[in-house]
């Protein structure tokens, strides 16, 4: 029974069919075939106004390549010291800059908190022997599994734009966020300030397709440029493309990130003196202890530790095809622990 990550989980049938229906003929490649031109009108309708959207194969890239086209080398990016592209990304984001540095933020929950934002951009010195404050970069879902509210990402959008920031967000989770929160999707994004997301399919039950969404075209610059050089640039592009499409068009993003978050919310309430975050995603933290984690592997749980050794935290995560009978075990598991 696998809570290890939604990494682990299969590709949605609906989206296998699709793959295989665009498989016919010899279409134009490099994104020049109908499915990946159609991406910009898809996504556009998504989020509820205009976008430029360019096709990616991994969260890193997404991430990695949207700072690169935000910051300079000499660039500041300002992140939870938590967040995927400070612990997960073998420095991605410092490489595809150039040279540009991580500014880690604490924060409860995962969060970055807007007056501790201001209060760290009021610290860094604006001179010409320091990097240069550039991006804000948030990830939503965090980290922790919980969600930024709009009127927090208002907030902290404004403060970065104000000091000529751009805002970055790393959405490898955005559906559960807007799932969990109950909004549009334009509300946690462009209408909140964000000027760049990494738009995440692939653990929500895509094969392979993540996309780099610019609310502002103005911004796109050199993106392409970049992506090319970084070996993203795919040949054959409808497949990746036509994920996408048949995720957002035929609802998968709202329908797997519902069931996940369903079934994390009854993990949460099966251990609610354990919890170490509130449950705002498909991820569930909890303090179990070396010997509780040990009883729960002996009944054939799989789930990572978290943290220092000693503390004894664990992370466990639903996929979108969780089977509901494991969730239904690891409760009573818990519960009897």
């Amino acid at each position: 029974m696998r809570f290890l990550s939604d990494n682990t989980a299969s590709a949605c049938p609906e989206i296998l069919t699709a793959m295989a229906a665009a498989n016919h003929d010899r279409v134009p490649a490099y994104g020049a075939d109908e499915w990946t031109r159609r991406l910009d009108r898809c996504l556009s309708d998504f989020f509820g106004t205009e976008v430029r959207a360019f096709v990616v194969t991994t969260g890193t890239a997404a991430n990695a390549l949207s700072l690169a086209t935000l910051s300079p080398p000499y660039g500041a990016i300002f992140a939870h010291e938590e967040a995927h592209i400070v612990t997960d990304e073998c420095g991605a984001p410092g490489f595809f800059t150039g040279g540009a540095q991580l500014v880690l933020l604490p924060g409860e929950h995962g969060r970055v908190a807007p007056e501790r934002f201001r209060a760290a951009l009021a610290a860094h010195p604006v001179s010409l022997h320091t990097v240069q404050a550039a991006v804000l970069s948030l990830t939503q879902a965090t980290e922790a599994g919980t969600t930024y509210r709009r009127e927090d990402l208002v907030q902290l959008a404004a403060s970065a734009h104000e000091r000529g920031l751009k805002v970055h967000m790393d959405g490898t989770r955005l559906a559960n966020a807007v799932a969990f929160l109950d909004c549009h999707p334009g509300d946690i994004t462009w209408r909140a300030g964000i000027d760049v997301l990494s738009f995440g399919a692939t653990k929500n039950g895509a094969l392979a397709a993540e996309a780099v969404v610019f609310f502002d075209p103005a911004l796109v610059k050199d993106f392409e440029l970049y992506r090319k050089r970084a070996g993203h640039l795919l040949s054959k592009s409808r497949f990746a493309a036509v994920q996408l499409l048949t995720y957002v068009e035929a609802g998968l993003w709202r329908r797997n990130a519902e069931r996940t978050n369903h079934f994390a919310q009854r993990i949460g309430c099966a251990a609610p003196g354990a919890l170490l975050h509130p449950v705002e995603a498909n991820e569930v933290f909890l303090h179990l202890g070396a010997q509780r984690r040990q009883q729960l592997r002996a009944q054939g749980f799989e789930f990572e530790d978290w943290g220092p050794e000693g503390r004894g935290d664990a992370r466990l995560v639903v996929s979108w095809d969780q089977p509901e009978e494991d969730v239904q075990a690891l409760c009573l598991a818990l519960a009897r622990l």
